[in-house]
């Protein structure tokens, strides 16, 4: 065998490894599809360093379509201040804010139907919670208490929560 077929078949089975620990249904279209789209539009930019892609196409439970996608050159993201998304990674950061916005996502949408949920704590807590989560734009009011995500915010929250998926 080849040096070039023994590295496609490394890669080939390197591939099937890792799509193995995936822990749902795979996707069709190869195993790296939309990375390959994003080589040819890195490659059209001349983006020598690369970049990053997340994209998304959902439908809410409650039956709300988005579909998303955001693109950054490696360049541009390693320049930035970081620490401006401290804020927004430690509003994540608390498991109640997280129940509640799988719960809103979900169709409750109003403080009173939060507030129904088991383990959430107190009004005064999730209303804590709710102006954390509005405070940092992952939230908000739509009208006399009711929230939503935000759509722009809908993939990027599900893209977050899949990374941090063990």
């Amino acid at each position: 065998m080849e040096l070039e077929e023994r590295v496609a078949d490394l890669e080939r089975r390197l591939a099937a490894l890792e799509g193995a620990r995936s822990t749902g249904p795979r996707l069709e279209g190869g195993d790296f599809w939309a990375l390959n789209g994003l080589r040819e539009q890195l490659a059209e930019l001349g983006a020598a360093d690369g970049g990053v892609l997340y994209t998304g196409s959902v439908r809410l439970p409650t039956g709300e379509p988005y579909a998303w996608q955001m693109g950054a050159l490696t360049e541009g993201l390693l320049e930035e201040d970081w620490t401006a998304s401290a804020e927004s990674f430690a509003a994540l950061g608390h498991p109640v804010r997280l129940r509640l916005l799988r719960e809103i996502l979900g169709g409750r949408r109003t403080a009173a139907e939060l507030a129904e949920l088991d383990e959430v704590g107190t009004t005064g807590q999730i209303y804590h919670h709710l102006r954390q989560l509005t405070g940092t734009g992952w939230l908000h009011t739509t009208g006399r208490g009711r929230y939503e995500v935000p759509a722009q915010r809908v993939v990027p929250l599900l893209v977050a929560v899949a990374t941090a998926r063990p």
